[in-house]
């Protein structure tokens, strides 16, 4: 599979592999966001995950052991709702290549 060069994608947004599965930030995959989600329900789990990222940064900052491990729930709870961690949003049986080196991978092509 090709990854997509800077000129196929908008400048406004992260590469992506070509199939859209994934976002490639430094180098390495990270699951895309299930596009099968309406704009409203992807906004509002959007949302919550900004708001979940700031509540961990500001127990972090309070040196609040327990805030920051609510706030984390909260950050990995929208993360699933957003297909980014969880079980895959594909259904052709395709392995989850999230985390991995994009050249340790098929997209390496």
């Amino acid at each position: 599979m090709r990854r997509e060069t800077p000129s196929d994608t908008p400048s406004d947004g992260p590469e992506r592999t070509s199939d859209g599965r994934y976002i490639i930030v430094r180098g390495r995959l990270w699951r895309a966001t299930d596009p099968s989600l309406g704009e409203e329900e992807r906004q509002r789990w959007v949302d919550a995950l900004m708001d979940a990222r700031r509540a961990v940064a500001a127990a972090k900052r309070a040196d609040d052991a327990e805030a920051e491990k609510t706030a984390r729930a909260a950050v990995h709870e929208a993360k699933v709702a957003l297909g980014e961690r969880g079980p895959v949003w594909w259904n052709d049986g395709a392995p989850d290549y999230t985390r991995k080196l994009v050249e340790n991978t098929p997209y390496a092509q």
